[in-house]
């Protein structure tokens, strides 16, 4: 029989005592600020996560300059892709589990009048465009920014979350080889970001040490299917003897399918497509799609827990780390 009282919510003082810490570490623990050991930090998130721990983050605000918030950066035109949704989860979940709120930055228009500092304790920015105005007022804010891939704008970041594109196009390039394909041609993105330009460089590369002709059709990220399949129609025309396509974008591979279908190609057969990001779109697809798995979500999470640990002191400024990503071969990719 219970007395009717409502739970009394858990205080910092019991995460402290279930993590064998004191208050003060287990404080900074949750915040993210000071000199905390990972070990010990992911004690006080555990206990903090078993007991229900929440912290009052308005009494806590009034007490310091710590927001208890980062903020997220996705260039406006990107939100509808698959790739960048599952991010934004990415980042969101590991932020909850350190305790930490998550605000989304957009590139649609400047946020902030010139020079302005977005009040949050740090920044992920994902897949940042060095031309992008607002990715260059946020990189010269002064506030600890982990990027999503390498910025190639003048500014570096405090941390980097990197992929090898280089090796991962190399990887689909030699895959398509193997299977026949001598003339594999691809849809490229006009973005400047890090992934995109490695991904051209690459293709350029790879063609070039086998003598091979570079066909390359170039589009705007976020292209509607119209426009994608137009530049397969052109492709097609201009170059009949092309024999695969691997498109960059988030989608493009599916959407181009109707196009060639209607221009006579047998997919999987005597044209091979395959897809530089994967998604629910490739692998529902028909034939399913050969695409590489950059593991969106898994980024999103790593770029949040860097960030967290470059705030909490646990990891020096300047660190870069690797994301493996995978190729996932499919019926498209198989004569």
């Amino acid at each position: 029989m219970t007395s009717g009282r409502p739970a009394v919510p858990p205080t910092i003082a019991d995460v402290a005592r279930a993590a064998s810490v004191s208050k003060t570490t287990a404080s900074d623990a949750l915040r993210g600020h000071g000199r905390v050991s990972g070990p010990t930090r992911r004690a006080v998130l555990d206990a903090a996560a078993r007991l229900g721990y929440a912290p009052n983050r308005s009494a806590r605000s009034l007490r310091t300059s710590v927001t208890e918030t980062i903020a997220l950066h996705i260039p406006e035109f990107l939100t509808s892709a698959e790739y960048y949704m599952s991010f934004v989860f990415g980042v969101a979940e590991q932020a909850a589990r350190a305790g930490l709120n998550v605000t989304l930055l957009s590139s649609g228009h400047l946020p902030y009048r010139r020079g302005a500092v977005p009040q949050v304790d740090g920044l992920v920015l994902c897949d940042p465009f060095a031309e992008d105005p607002v990715v260059e007022q946020l990189m010269s804010s002064g506030l600890p920014v982990v990027t999503a891939e390498r910025y190639v704008g003048d500014r570096q970041p405090t941390g980097v979350i990197w992929s090898d594109h280089d090796a991962s196009m190399t990887e689909l390039l030699d895959h398509l080889h193997a299977s026949g394909a001598r003339r594999p041609a691809f849809i490229a993105s006009d973005t400047t970001g890090d992934w995109a330009l490695t991904l051209q460089r690459s293709h350029s590369r790879w063609c070039a040490e086998r003598g091979l002709p570079e066909l390359v059709s170039k589009v705007p990220f976020g292209s509607t299917p119209d426009v994608l399949q137009g530049a397969v129609r052109k492709l097609l025309t201009e170059a009949p003897e092309t024999d695969a396509i691997v498109c960059a974008a988030d989608g493009a591979a599916a959407a181009i399918l109707p196009e060639l279908r209607a221009s006579g190609r047998q997919v999987g057969d005597d044209l091979l497509l395959a897809s530089c990001v994967d998604s629910s779109a490739m692998r529902t697809a028909e034939p399913p799609i050969t695409a590489v798995d950059l593991r969106p979500r898994t980024m999103g999470a790593e770029c949040a827990r860097l960030l967290c640990e470059i705030l909490s002191g646990e990891t020096p400024k300047g660190t870069v780390r690797t994301l493996p990503v995978d190729l996932r071969v499919r019926a498209s990719t198989k004569t």
